[in-house]
């Protein structure tokens, strides 16, 4: 079935390979508010296309690093740090952008090869086995001759046609993904926004102070015992940009914080703490206990208070710079602790601005939950069909190809 498809190395189908500049070309000082965005790792953290918080350079600087600029449907992957990273320069947001000195980028020959192709050629286990085979060991993670492993990359590629088809068919995927976070995202914000305004910026003065210990349980004493399997969550896997990780595992218990749907994780050692790694617990099984890190600290509300409220307490700005300013422990292993996290101090309003909380979070929970459920179950689709599509076991029809 794979007769019309030919294998190439990617300079053959590729050009303009560059890497960033050096890390002297690209210093602190240089950054503004505005102008040319540079592109780190963490801009490659996003489904597919580059995005999050960008700094940004002159124009002028940006000429002076011309080899590095990036133009729109371009790849940008990193050879440096968390390496196997790739994504698209997205069209439209800024005319050009710069690959920091950890990352490289190519542009595509249109004529042999269509960018999203390539893209989710680089996101499936060949490619990324492509791309990571000459890993170095020693140090930091990192690409040897980086640009020469890039262009070395040997990709299968079907007739243009049938590219164009089999990205179609990933892309529609990755868009209602995509959609889904987006819907998320607002929900979430909405959440958070009637959080502050009624619980901080229109709190009374006559409202009691209270304590987080007075109205959420710390680490709540749930039981497992040794070997039991349950649902496992790795501290890799909480997200930085919103209440759902990207996926868990079950594993038998050895030791680890334990916890319940409705509770709330929040990672207490550095840098995960700085970087907002959070979780709000909505997918276990009806009455399973979960386990994870013991560099989590487990947030449980007391009545009357609706669960959420753990998630949105936890990624508050307030709380989160109590939490951070309060971290002890030797440089590099610096951790809040629970102790100290249930004497942050907060503003305990009367019941029915509890309530009025409770029933706005009523209707907002139950979309995120079902929103996130649609990712989970698109994305495993996606994942399914991905190598199929990219070994060719499964065909796309596609109108060119008669």
């Amino acid at each position: 079935m794979t007769g019309e498809w030919k294998k190439y190395k990617l300079e053959e189908v590729a050009q303009d390979f560059a890497m960033g500049p050096f890390g002297s070309n690209i210093k602190a000082e240089n950054f503004q508010e505005s102008g040319v965005p540079v592109i780190r790792g963490k801009n490659l953290n996003f489904p597919k296309y580059v995005d999050g918080d960008f700094v940004f350079l002159s124009e002028e600087k940006a000429d002076q690093l011309k080899s590095s600029n990036c133009y729109p449907n371009d790849l940008v992957f990193t050879h440096r740090g968390t390496i196997g990273q790739v994504a698209i320069i997205p069209e439209g947001k800024f005319k050009r952008y710069v690959v920091s000195q950890s990352g490289m980028k190519l542009t595509v020959n249109t004529k042999y090869l269509d960018h999203n192709y390539l893209f989710y050629f680089f996101k499936s286990n060949i490619g990324q086995h492509e791309l990571l085979q000459n890993e170095s060991q020693v140090g930091v993670p990192s690409i040897s001759s980086p640009l020469t492993s890039l262009k070395s990359v040997t990709v299968t590629l079907p007739p243009l046609p049938e590219q164009r088809a089999i990205a179609s068919v990933l892309s529609s995927l990755d868009d209602k993904i995509d959609l889904l976070h987006r819907q998320n995202k607002t929900l979430e914000a909405m959440a958070e926004t009637l959080f502050r305004q009624w619980f901080v910026e229109e709190a009374d003065e006559e409202w009691e102070t209270g304590k987080l210990g007075d109205i959420a349980d710390i680490n709540p004493p749930y039981k497992l015992k040794k070997g039991d399997v349950s649902s496992y969550l790795d501290m890799k896997n909480l997200n930085t940009s919103t209440f759902n990780p990207d996926g868990w595992c079950k594993r038998e218990f050895s030791s680890g914080m334990k916890f319940k749907n409705g509770d709330t994780l929040l990672a207490r050692i550095t840098p995960c703490l700085e970087n907002g790694k959070t979780c709000y617990v909505d997918f276990l099984d009806e009455d399973e206990i979960g386990w994870g890190s013991t560099e989590y600290i487990v947030i449980r509300m007391k009545k009357p208070f609706h669960p959420f409220i753990s998630y949105i307490l936890a990624k508050d700005k307030d709380f989160r710079d109590f939490a951070i300013s309060s971290m002890s422990g030797s440089s590099g292993r610096q951790r809040v602790q629970a102790d100290i996290i249930k004497e942050y101090e907060t503003k305990i309003p009367p019941l029915e601005i509890i309530e009025k909380l409770n029933l706005q979070l009523t209707g907002i929970v139950p979309k995120l939950e079902k929103n996130a459920r649609q990712i989970r179950t698109l994305e495993k689709l996606r994942d399914t069909l991905l190598p199929k599509l990219m070994s060719g076991e499964v065909r796309v029809e596609c109108e060119d190809m008669g």
